[in-house]
């Protein structure tokens, strides 16, 4: 069954106690750069993910990053955003489904059909896998950003709900 991105489910991402930003950036141009500044600027337990970077610099302060999902220290509760290609996505997803993340936030740009099916449960990936977990993803109502659902845009008011703003 296709699941689609409703309220409930942002609602319950950010229930979450941990979070992460994989493809997080210290470019302030990229989007994994302001996504993860939208984390730390509302004091949100964040991790950066970035396999090429030791640290990435928000507003002056380095925040020391880890290399994939399988270095977070409790991927079970935690909640990941991903800006990435496509190509990328897709196999942090099949990373998030091996670890039990609960949740996943699919920026923008992130997703093209096939992410979206694996991600919801439609498809099958190439190991008869699907993800699993709650997907905030898509061009689908609810999300208010042109592009879908964005933590840029819908994020305030899913922390809101979920308690914590």
């Amino acid at each position: 069954m296709l699941k689609m991105t409703t309220e409930a489910t942002v609602r319950s991402f950010f229930s979450s106690p941990h979070f992460a930003v994989v493809g997080a950036s210290s470019n302030p141009a990229k989007f994994g750069h302001r996504v993860l500044a939208w984390y730390t600027a509302r004091d949100l337990p964040v991790t950066p993910i970035n396999p090429t970077s030791p640290a990435i610099n928000v507003a002056g302060t380095a925040h020391a990053t880890v290399p994939s999902l399988s270095a977070l220290p409790d991927p079970r509760n935690t909640s990941v955003s991903i800006i990435t290609p496509p190509r990328v996505t897709i196999e942090v997803l099949k990373e998030a489904q091996r670890l039990g993340v609960p949740a996943v936030w699919l920026q923008p740009g992130t997703w093209d059909d096939a992410v979206l099916a694996f991600a919801r449960g439609k498809g099958k990936g190439e190991e008869g896998e699907v993800f699993g977990g709650e997907v905030i993803a898509g061009d689908v109502p609810g999300g208010r950003g042109h592009e879908g659902w964005c933590v840029l845009v819908d994020g305030d008011a899913g922390l809101k709900a979920a308690g914590k703003l």
